[in-house]
């Protein structure tokens, strides 16, 4: 078994390598322009095109993936001189990069008004503010300078340049600032992270971990409402096969599966929030408060899935429990004159779980990051929705880190299963 497991976690390992290499090209090709995004239609294609140089996405495609995937500081630091850390300079400062000195001293530089100044924290705290004049000539008798600036680059500036700004957009402001080049820093999804959103200007891991959390609150409490019901009228319509008990949860698990989701949500916020007044029709959070210390928020999102997945995992467990009472082993069992219930519990119900299980553990990938239709009603802040608007951005940091998470959880669902199966089915070995 522990041979099994560790196979199918190297498959999971290769898995996500082709679909991050999968990921990265579908959104090469796909229409968009993200710098045009950024700022805005009424910016000019020099503003742009400086744009996707700061960004990156001017460097060929397979570069872009291999810094995104193992990170790049290592492979610039040789032009800056010095090695580059990611880190807090000072207690409650945002993650930044950050040249090191041999005594420790955090440095970046910054160019202000054709003057290179340099930023310095020493290992104290202590934040300073120095003018900078080391250049160095290229061969076409320029004076340059390779540095880390403020906005998590590694750029070439040459002396002279003029400061200029570009149009403010998606919360941030381009700044020419006299670089020519730009490398933006990454650590590396291997190194622990996905990099910064290019729709937001914020690290992508933070904010997914946090949707995550959002998503995985909500499949939980609705995965603890489905499984027992939709486990339960299965059984009951399979042991009754034909009855009227039988064809009324068939019906009912026929009409909830055929309503789309949208439909049902509005349908349940018409009752509860404009009729009834009950209950909130938005799931919308001010804060980066847990969805649990404001439960209201959330009852009518788990009602909608509960309807939608209760219907399909019942009658799934009806036909497989079907199948197993009209096996030949099972009539043999009533025939030598078992218990009833015997033969139900012990017999037949092991057997006719293995179907749902596989769909269950199916639904749970669903659950977690497919549930987009239900975040958009309602307006709940999961990766649902996070995958989605960055999608529709071409927000790839974010798109990728998704996915790896979303094949992550799928794979690991599916072991799960898998060993779920060898306490049902003692027959069942894995090697």
């Amino acid at each position: 078994m522990l041979r099994y497991i560790l196979r199918r976690l190297g498959f999971m390992l290769l898995t996500m390598l082709l679909v991050s290499i999968v990921v990265f090209l579908v959104s090469e090709v796909a229409p968009g322009d993200v710098a045009r995004h950024v700022l805005g239609q009424f910016a000019t294609d020099e503003q742009v095109e400086l744009l996707r140089n700061q960004m990156g996405l001017n460097q060929p495609l397979y570069v872009r993936y291999f810094d995104w995937l193992v990170g790049n500081d290592w492979r610039h630091d040789s032009k800056v001189g010095m090695p580059l850390t990611y880190t807090r300079a000072r207690p409650g400062d945002e993650l930044e990069w950050w040249a090191v000195e041999p005594d420790g001293t955090l440095v970046q530089w910054r160019m202000k008004s054709g003057s290179l100044e340099q930023i310095r924290i020493t290992t104290d705290g202590e934040r300073t503010l120095v003018p900078f004049d080391e250049w160095d000539t290229n061969k076409d008798g320029e004076e340059i300078f390779w540095g880390v600036d403020n906005a998590n680059h590694v750029v070439l500036w040459v002396k002279g340049s003029e400061d200029s700004t570009g149009p403010a957009s998606a919360g941030r402001t381009m700044t020419k600032g006299g670089g020519r080049e730009y490398y933006p820093l990454k650590k590396g999804l291997l190194r622990g992270d996905p990099g910064i959103s290019l729709r937001t200007n914020r690290p992508v891991g933070p904010t997914l971990t946090r949707r995550l959390r959002n998503s995985f609150s909500l499949a939980v409490i609705a995965f603890a409402f489905i499984m027992p019901i939709a486990l339960l009228l299965g059984i009951l319509a399979g042991l009754r096969e034909g009855s009227p008990a039988d064809r009324a949860i068939s019906l009912f698990s026929l009409i909830t599966t055929s309503i789309p989701e949208f439909a049902s949500g509005v349908f349940l916020i018409l009752v509860f929030s404009f009729w009834l007044d009950l209950l909130p029709g938005a799931s919308v959070f001010v804060d980066d408060s847990t969805p649990l210390e404001n439960p209201k928020m959330i009852v009518l999102p788990i009602l909608t899935l509960t309807l939608v997945e209760v219907g399909y995992v019942a009658r799934m467990t009806r036909a497989s429990m079907v199948e197993v009472m009209n096996a030949p082993y099972i009539r043999t069992a009533v025939l030598k004159g078992l218990p009833y219930r015997r033969i139900v519990f012990v017999h037949a119900l092991r057997n006719a779980l293995m179907a749902p299980i596989t769909v269950i553990m199916l639904h749970v990938n669903w659950l977690v990051g497919g549930i987009v239709v239900v975040e958009a009603v309602y307006g709940y802040p999961g990766v649902g929705l996070y995958l989605l608007d960055s999608a529709m951005f071409k927000d790839i940091n974010a798109i990728e880190a998704g996915s790896m998470v979303m094949v992550a959880l799928a794979v690991s669902t599916q072991l799960i299963a898998d060993i779920i199966y060898t306490f049902l089915n003692p027959r069942i070995r894995y090697t």
